[in-house]
């Protein structure tokens, strides 16, 4: 009996031992040399790109899943239906009343004829030139309240030494403003150049400008911008500024500068100041007045 029981213990421990410790296959050396030479082929070689990556060809094909309890139905965006969409409104705003003026005063001057004495006031200085005579205005800016009340200080101690005021402080060159100061420079043949701007409002009080520099034989160009002018004189807005006399060093700028405002604009907008402005219509009239040219011609034919 006990040697029974010893041969089954025996058998069920070799079955475990089979189960958990399997003994390890026979190796074919034949068959291992082949997948290791295989594997260092490979090695070597480099895998082919993908002619469509999955991650580029896929993203623009995935679609968000849909809830199957929405139902798709067309939208009606009628009059008490369904919500309108997005849509730009600004045309639709209030505007403040100085944005609605300078609209229709665009408009204006646009549609209606404008008189060659007003549209020689569209042809403006082009930008390079217009630049180099605010580099030339803002050497001769008028002196500021600090800078005038240092001169005046340096001259009053001067004078009490006994010394002479132009000793100290030289003599003054600054660009001159001012509508009646100008137009008595102007016609006393003063004035090297004169700045006009084109948006003086009303345009009547520089209208005459042009006309009397050029009957005087001063040198003058229409530049764009009032402000921009005013900025020079340390004021808002300027309607006209002039050079009178400029220092030593900056008169061959000047004679430079004239010479290219005389070639640049004063020659090239010689024609169109004797030429009506305006006439342009719209869209919308240039198409109307279209159709009825083409419905007038097809009648004729007929």
């Amino acid at each position: 009996m006990k040697e029974l029981v010893t041969a089954k213990t025996f058998a069920h421990t070799n079955l475990l031992r089979e189960i958990f410790f399997p003994l390890p296959l026979p190796i074919d050396n034949h068959t291992t040399n082949r997948t290791t030479t295989a594997i260092r082929q490979d090695a070597g070689k480099k895998a082919a790109p993908a002619p469509f990556p999955q991650s580029k060809a896929g993203a623009g094909s995935k679609k968000a899943p849909k809830n199957p309890l929405i139902e798709k139905r067309t939208r009606n965006y009628g009059i008490g239906q369904d919500i309108q969409p997005r849509r730009n409104l600004s045309r639709m705003v209030k505007w403040p009343e100085y944005v609605r003026l300078q609209r229709q005063r665009k408009i204006l001057n646009l549609r209606l004829k404008v008189p060659p004495a007003i549209a020689q006031f569209q042809n403006v200085l082009d930008r390079n030139t217009a630049g180099k005579a605010f580099t030339l205005l803002n050497k001769y800016r008028p002196e500021s309240k600090t800078e005038k009340k240092e001169r005046l200080v340096k001259e009053a101690t001067a004078m009490k030494e006994g010394k002479k005021k132009e000793d100290v402080s030289k003599k003054p060159y600054a660009v001159k403003y001012g509508l009646n100061h100008v137009v008595g420079l102007i016609e006393n043949k003063k004035a090297s150049l004169v700045l006009i701007p084109n948006d003086v409002d009303p345009i009547e009080l520089v209208i005459f400008l042009p006309a009397l520099c050029r009957k005087m034989g001063v040198p003058y160009a229409i530049i764009k911008g009032k402000a921009r002018l005013g900025t020079v004189v340390h004021k808002k807005t300027a309607a006209v500024l002039a050079l009178t006399e400029v220092r030593s060093e900056d008169k061959t700028e000047l004679s430079k500068l004239v010479q290219a405002i005389k070639e640049g604009y004063a020659e090239k907008y010689e024609e169109a100041k004797k030429h009506w402005g305006g006439g342009i219509m719209g869209a919308k009239a240039v198409a109307r007045t279209e159709k009825k040219r083409k419905a007038l011609e097809s009648a004729i034919k007929i």
